[in-house]
């Protein structure tokens, strides 16, 4: 039997969002339900909102920064119980069987993973799938994510977008102590990604167009923010770093900021820009220098940030809204007026 949950939705094209209900799936063998605490706000939720990326179905209901209890659990369930606390992230399904999903990454699913909201999900008789701007949502087991007790659940909600997205490459391309840092940006995205680095040892420098997030940035634990908007920056910091993480979603010139690598370094795009980048052939022959991408991280692998993130006490800066302030979350949001995260408080809903 379906159940009603209660949700903020877009219900046309570009429209605000306003409350609903909608149904969730009776619970199948290997599915749990979440009774949601909080949901985080990604840039991302705003893009399809507003119909930046294109229409959808609607209503359509956002929300991939998931966090709750477990209410109830299907008969083939063994790895959660409940009233254990869980989460969900971006991708709530995949193949299962490609390369790259036997390999933990599922986000990169050669038939394409299912995203938690707004897709036809192919291994759910097509149900469209609604994200966590609600009360509850039903997922597959494997999954569900296990969030330890010990942190803040508005605090971690965040990181099931933002912190496996900063973590991912940051692990794949090797940060650690000893390895010297630069995140572009220190917003939603990228504050999260100055915690994570500095908790794995890393040297971290952010650049920014101004100087105003600096004693932010140093609590951080940035070593330093250089504000790019003044001065030739890129001069004075060539050859300086091994890895460049780009959290913004601006026109940048690549040239500029791939300056500043080191032999073999490395700039990862991780903002989605509207339009083409690159870089001149010379910026990557000269030093081995790569311009490369990541696109959030696996389940076993955003299983394991999370568990980092709570060994070392790293969370997101978090403002808490009702459910009747989306909308308005979503307008600051674009004008950079929150530190730096907005979560709803979804008991509002």
């Amino acid at each position: 039997m379906t159940t009603t949950a209660h949700a903020w939705a877009v219900p046309g094209f570009a429209q605000p969002l306003v409350a609903t209900d909608i149904e969730r799936r009776e619970l199948r063998p290997d599915d749990i339900r979440i009774d949601i605490e909080y949901c985080g706000v990604c840039h991302s939720d705003i893009h399809v909102a507003t119909g930046d990326w294109g229409e959808r179905r609607y209503p359509l209901v956002p929300g991939h920064e998931i966090i709750g209890r477990v209410s109830e659990v299907g008969s083939a369930v063994t790895d959660f119980r409940v009233g254990e606390r869980a989460g969900v992230g971006c991708i709530i399904d995949s193949c299962g069987h490609c390369h790259c999903c036997g390999q933990g990454a599922e986000n990169y699913c050669l038939t394409g993973p299912i995203k938690t909201y707004g897709e036809d999900n192919r291994y759910a008789d097509g149900e469209y799938t609604q994200g966590g701007y609600s009360t509850s949502i039903v997922v597959k087991d494997s999954f569900g994510l296990h969030v330890c007790e010990s942190v803040d659940p508005a605090a971690t909600a965040p990181l099931l977008c933002a912190g496996i997205t900063t973590y991912s490459p940051l692990k794949n391309w090797g940060a650690g102590p000893g390895t010297k840092v630069a995140v572009i940006g220190m917003g939603g995205l990228g504050h999260v990604a100055v915690k994570i680095a500095a908790a794995m040892g890393c040297e971290v420098t952010v650049f920014s167009r101004g100087d105003s997030k600096k004693s932010d940035a140093l609590a951080f634990g940035a070593k330093d923010l250089i504000a790019t908007g003044t001065g030739n920056f890129a001069e004075d910091h060539r050859g300086s770093f091994d890895i460049i993480l780009n959290t913004v979603s601006a026109d940048l010139d690549l040239d500029t900021y791939m300056q500043c690598l080191r032999l073999d370094g490395v700039l990862v795009q991780l903002g989605l820009p509207m339009k083409r980048m690159g870089a001149m052939p010379r910026t990557f022959t000269q030093f081995r220098r790569s311009l490369a991408g990541s696109f959030i991280g696996g389940i076993s692998e955003t299983q394991e940030m999370l568990d980092f993130c709570a060994e070392h006490g790293v969370g997101a800066e978090v403002e808490i809204i009702d459910a009747a302030g989306i909308n308005e979350a979503f307008t600051r949001t674009l004008a950079s007026k929150v530190r730096y995260r907005f979560v709803i408080d979804c008991s509002t809903i």
